[in-house]
Order: structure tokens, then C-alpha cells, then sequence
């Protein structure tokens, strides 16, 4: 096995047994960091708002980048395993899965004791939308879309990256995910600021949104759902959300676990209505949640042995 894909599979191992490094310095804690202390400055100096977003995305995405070279060179200085040590550690932090599974968890499982208040809570902290008044069916909706998409954003579009460019491009689509994250929104505040940002995002998830799709199918069938239905509603409705990427892995999840999600939200009070996703053969329930997961996971699994087998294809 050659070091990068030393590197890539435990930083995987750790991602799933551990979460984020906790309680450790985090590397996407430090971008957001960087954004909120740029953001300012950069709004008092660039009258023009765009070229203001132009450039914070420029000196994040750079600043992340040049600081995670300079303590892959210095660690290599020191010594070959504390430099892979680091590669690992900066690996690690860039994959959100075991996070992204402990999170939503959190809200299913007080919504199985029945705490549905609790339930709404939880999911506020993990979903742009108002919960306060959601049902059970919709708050199971939100968690599965949320599951859905941040196997692309959480998952697959960073392990990607570190296998095309190792840690310095995992922490490149880390600040770019983390900008859209921060600054992204199309608000007042923001729309003008975080244009860059957001259209930085959408090109950098492109192609793995749609790798996450097609990996969703692919894993249906291993983890017990309908890889012809994932196939079926990701190219009807795969286009059926206001982001260009968001909706494909929606819609493969959607039809592989034979559930409806889109619909009305509601943001700062306002109703929202978004084009439905798939059919719904099935309810919302915690086993669609359950079924969400395991197609996270599987398409992550494929992800990897795909790169493993690839890896010792050109290594021969």
C-alpha cells in the first residue's frame, strides 16, 4: 500500500470510529475562524461587496492551503512519520461521516422516546429551515434530506479530494464548503458578499454530487433498498432543488428508499414551497432515516475500494 493511501484509509478508520477530533485543534473550526475574523476588514476595505467576497474567498481558500503545505513541509522536516502522522490528522478532519451519523441520530433518537420538542432542537442545529412547528413525518424529512446531501458536501466530495491532491486539496474544498456555509446565503447581508463564495461551491460539488448519485445506486442493492428506483427518480427530479448539486444525491436517496422529500418549509417565518423529490411508496419514518445512513456509509465503502483497487492497479 503506497503512503497516500496509508494516509487516505486511516484517516477514514478514524473518521468512522472517532468523529471529529474533539477536545484536538480542528481544521475546519480554524477556517471558520479565519472567514468571521477576514469578514470585516475586507467589508470596510472593497466599497464593492462582490469584490469584497472575491477576495475573502481568494485569501481563505489560499491562506488554508499555503498553512496546511507549510505543516506538511515542517513536519517532513522533522521527521517522515510525523509528517504522516500530520497528513493523517489533517485527512481525518476534512471527513465529516461519523459526525454527519451522531448528529442526525441525535434527532431520531428523541424522536423515538418521544421528545418531539427535543427533536426539533436537535434538527435546528443541523438544518437551515424553522422546526419549531414540524411534525414527525417532517421532521424525518429534513434529517434524511440533510443525510442525503452531506454525503456529497460531508463525504464523497472531500474523501475525493484527498484522493486526487491529498490533504492540501481536502483543505481546499474544506474552506470553499466552509465559505458557502458562512457566507453563502442570499440575503441582504449576504447576497452580493458571498456571491463568490457560493458560485465557488456550486462548481467545486459539481461532479461530486453526481458521483454521490451514482454511488448511491450502486450501493442500494448492498445496504437492502431499490437501486432501479435511485436510478429512476435521480434522473426525474435530480434537478428538482433551487441548488445545481444539492438535489442529485436527494433524488437518488429519495427513490432508493422509495420516499417523497422537498416540499413546504418555512425560513424566518416565511413559507417556502420547494419542488417534491421522488414518490412516496413509503412513509417518513426512522427506518427511512435508518436506510439514509446505510447508504451513506455504502457509498463511501465503494468510494474507497474503488481507490484502493485503482491505487494497486497502477502501483503493478
Amino acid at each position: 500500500m503506497t503512503d497516500h493511501v496509508f494516509v487516505v484509509v486511516v484517516a477514514i478508520l478514524l473518521d468512522l470510529l472517532l468523529g471529529d477530533p474533539r477536545g484536538l485543534p480542528h481544521p475546519v473550526v480554524g477556517i471558520g475562524r479565519l472567514i468571521a475574523f477576514l469578514e470585516t476588514p475586507l467589508r470596510r476595505l472593497f466599497s464593492d461587496e462582490r469584490q469584497g467576497g472575491i477576495a475573502l474567498l481568494c485569501l481563505t481558500v489560499g491562506i488554508t492551503c499555503l498553512s496546511g503545505a507549510l505543516l506538511l513541509k515542517g513536519a517532513a522536516l522533522i521527521h517522515p512519520g510525523l509528517a504522516a502522522a500530520t497528513a493523517i490528522y489533517l485527512s481525518w478532519g476534512c471527513l465529516a461521516a461519523r459526525s454527519l451519523h451522531r448528529e442526525s441520530a441525535t434527532v431520531v433518537d428523541a424522536l423515538q422516546q418521544g421528545d418531539l420538542p427535543g427533536a426539533r432542537h436537535w434538527l435546528s442545529r443541523i438544518v437551515g429551515r424553522d422546526t419549531r412547528e414540524l411534525d414527525e413525518g417532517d421532521i424525518i424529512r429534513g434529517v434524511v434530506e440533510t443525510v442525503a446531501e452531506n454525503t456529497s458536501d460531508g463525504v464523497i466530495a472531500p474523501l475525493l479530494c484527498l484522493m486526487l491532491g491529498g490533504p492540501v486539496l481536502g483543505l481546499a474544498y474544506k474552506a470553499i464548503n466552509t465559505l458557502d456555509s458562512m457566507v453563502g446565503y442570499k440575503n441582504d447581508r449576504y447576497l452580493q458578499f458571498g456571491w463568490a463564495s457560493a458560485r465557488c461551491d456550486d462548481l467545486a460539488n459539481y461532479l461530486p454530487a453526481r458521483l454521490t448519485g451514482l454511488l448511491m445506486i450502486v450501493a442500494a442493492p448492498f445496504v437492502g433498498l431499490s437501486a432501479g428506483n435511485s436510478w429512476r427518480i435521480m434522473r426525474r427530479d435530480g434537478h428538482n432543488h433551487s441548488s445545481p448539486n444539492s438535489g442529485i444525491p436527494e433524488a437518488a436517496a429519495a427513490g432508493a428508499l422509495g420516499v417523497r422529500l422537498g416540499g413546504l418549509n418555512y425560513y424566518f417565518g416565511m413559507p417556502v414551497a420547494k419542488p417534491t423529490i421522488g414518490d412516496p411508496d413509503r412513509p417518513l419514518a426512522p427506518v427511512a432515516y435508518r436506510g439514509a445512513v446505510r447508504l451513506m456509509y455504502g457509498s463511501e465503502a465503494l468510494l474507497m475500494a474503488g481507490f484502493i483497487l485503482f491505487s494497486a492497479i497502477s502501483h503493478r
